[in-house]
């Protein structure tokens, strides 16, 4: 149980250095990425231990699925954003912005005609995956806040878009939607 503390210790220790300028701008939407980073992380290590436990059992089946589908969104929509996005320098005015996230072109094609953040959709199927390698109210309680926070990261990240590219992102926003091809 040490090591799991330890562990999360460490984890949060990163994902703070990672968010460090986020964290310094409440409203952005690497300050709310934060914490849905936190409860995917207290997530796995409650989970940790559960992993490989019933391999056929419905909730692990679930599981796995949820595991393997986190990865296209985030290859897919990782890889357009620094190959059409054209990330620059240009927007280091924006000290929150994770490299690849300094883009200078609007992304519609590919993952981004169906869905505005691939990214954060990644992590849906990520923390919803290792929720249901073992379900528990501790972590219902867990993946229901990342969710939360994944939701206010998307609309902080719209916002943002939105001041950067103008029209043309609120003209996108129509076309699209946030996580979920063709519903939500």
């Amino acid at each position: 149980m040490l090591w799991k503390w330890i562990a999360f210790a460490i984890a949060t220790v990163i994902i703070i250095y990672v968010s460090r300028a986020s964290l310094q701008k409440p409203r952005s939407h690497g300050f709310y990425r934060f914490f849905a980073w936190e409860c995917i992380a207290a997530l796995f290590f409650l989970n940790v231990d559960h992993w490989f436990q019933n391999p056929i059992a419905l909730y692990q089946i679930v599981s796995w699925i949820l595991l393997f589908a986190c990865i296209i969104p985030i290859v897919w929509g990782t890889f357009l954003l620094k190959k059409r996005g054209k990330p620059a320098e240009t927007r280091a005015g924006e000290p929150n912005l994770l490299a690849f996230e300094k883009t200078t072109q609007l992304v519609t094609s590919g993952i981004y005609a169906y869905i505005r953040h691939p990214l954060y959709s990644s992590l849906l199927l990520l923390a919803w995956g290792i929720f249901f390698k073992i379900p528990s109210w501790p972590g219902a309680f867990l993946v229901v806040n990342t969710t939360e926070f994944l939701f206010l990261t998307a609309r902080a990240d719209e916002n943002e878009c939105i001041a950067w590219f103008g029209s043309a992102y609120q003209d996108y926003m129509q076309k699209t939607r946030r996580f979920i091809p063709f519903l939500f």
